[in-house]
């Protein structure tokens, strides 16, 4: 049965703490998922997370801070001394001890990694520190079962016992030359029936997909995704062994860049969240709200140019939210497929093709859209002409706002800027702005004929 945090929990929690009932409180916790307590410490005020963190042991606090929000952790993370920091840290993954300590300050950095008892480990932790933000090598860990061609079979099993103590979880096994370049990976199933006196180069598979320590890390993921593999191996440029990443680590790429790309479409130019501060939101989302002014105003000039084409076909003017508003949907409706499609690497083939698809698809939808309208204006208001100027124009709107939400995203993504930035507002008010204008241009092109 799941975990449930009710208010009879957290009371009971909160009288303990008051009573400094330390054994209760552990006792309380002992079977809780570290992920539950995450979810727990959210939920009681900061004295008492520090409380509770400080009282339970490394090796479940450390699994803890991991699944704590990045601003909770940091604000944790202040209250503890560099020697209390080292010691979760030591009960780590090199990759998430890397993370937490990279969090902090370059002085805290160092008085940190010289608190660590193993030295292998500080080691490990610099060399990761060293990678550059978002790339397979600031993503690794460095924990993996490794074993040399030249190996017999039964060699490798003894070795494998030791390596294996300091990995979580064993997915590959993988096979390395003498100067530690990867030269192929071994199934357990092959190693188990395999003759003890066999050489691991005469089990192993030479095919095995790897990735650089430089490659992007949304590259990373792409290449994961595509192959279903559950970890992949990272090599420096001379192709030696150094980490391996596994699908955890994938998962949490894959949903920063969901929440990046979310928040682009929303229309914000930084990473925020509810709990920052009011200047911070601000800065995040001022930038669009001030396209969308300048929108506006550029479909008031519009709308103003064509003052005498109002004041002669009134219905016009009423019909002027409708086609923005089409404008607009179908803009995102195109861009978010093309986006979706870039972020998954469905989008094949030139652009040229993807406008004519477009342009196809956008007529048949416009056409149907536009008959509809075309019989509701007629019937409503009996006037033929207004209706056919209005219903073209719809048309004419729907197929340029397609192609705009179609070619943008992929426009900048050919000049790597993120195209995710193309579902938003800036589609939105762009689409607008030419669909107004179209809308009058054609409609007086009708009606004045």
């Amino acid at each position: 049965m799941a975990f449930e945090i009710t208010e009879k929990f957290l009371e009971n929690l909160c009288k303990l703490i008051d009573s400094k009932d330390d054994r209760a409180i552990a006792s309380l916790f002992e079977e809780v998922h570290y992920a539950d307590i995450a979810e727990v410490l959210d939920e009681v005020n900061f004295e008492d997370a520090i409380y509770i963190i400080k009282l339970l042991d490394s090796e479940k606090t450390s699994e803890i801070l991991m699944e704590l929000d990045e601003d909770i952790r940091e604000k944790i993370l202040e209250n503890f001394s560099a020697k209390e920091i080292a010691e979760e840290v030591e009960e780590m993954d090199s990759d998430d001890a890397a993370d937490i300590i990279g969090e902090l300050s370059e002085e805290r950095q160092e008085r940190v990694i010289s608190a660590l008892e193993d030295d292998d480990l500080a080691a490990d932790i610099k060399e990761l520190l060293s990678y550059e933000d978002e790339t397979a090598g600031s993503l690794m860990a460095k924990e993996l079962v490794k074993v040399y061609e030249t190996w017999t079979v039964a060699g490798c099993m003894r070795r494998i016992r030791g390596q294996a103590k300091e990995v979580t979880r064993v997915h590959s096994i993988y096979v390395v030359d003498k100067e530690d370049k990867l030269v192929g990976r071994l199934s357990l199933k092959d190693l188990i029936i395999a003759k003890s006196d066999q050489k691991i180069s005469d089990i192993s598979k030479a095919k095995v997909d790897a990735v650089n320590v430089s490659e992007d890390d949304e590259e990373v993921a792409k290449i994961m995704a595509k192959y279903d593999l559950e970890a992949i191996p990272v090599v420096d440029d001379n192709n030696v062994l150094v980490g391996r990443i596994t699908i955890d680590d994938i998962v949490d790429v894959l949903k920063e860049e969901a929440d990046k790309d979310y928040q682009l479409a929303a229309g914000l130019t930084q990473d925020v969240d509810s709990d920052d501060s009011i200047l911070e939101l601000t800065r995040a989302r001022l930038p669009w709200l001030f396209l969308g002014l300048i929108g506006g105003i550029g479909a008031f000039l519009i709308m103003e140019r064509f003052q005498d084409v109002f004041s002669k076909y009134t219905l016009l003017f009423f019909f002027t939210p409708l086609i923005a508003a089409m404008a607009g949907n179908v803009g995102v409706q195109s861009s978010a497929i093309i986006v979706q499609g870039l972020a998954n690497d469905d989008v094949k083939g030139s652009i040229n093709s993807r406008l004519i698809k477009e342009i196809l698809l956008a007529s048949l939808n416009g056409a149907i859209l536009a008959v509809f309208l075309f019989l509701f204006i007629w019937v409503t208001k009996g006037n033929i002409n207004t209706a056919l100027a209005i219903s073209v124009s719809l048309v004419i709107v729907i197929i340029v706002a397609g192609l705009i939400g179609t070619f943008v995203p992929l426009f900048l993504n050919k000049r790597g800027i993120d195209p995710a930035i193309a579902t938003g507002p800036f589609i939105t008010t762009s689409n607008d702005i030419f669909g107004i204008l179209i809308y009058f241009m054609i409609a007086k092109m009708i009606l004045e004929i």
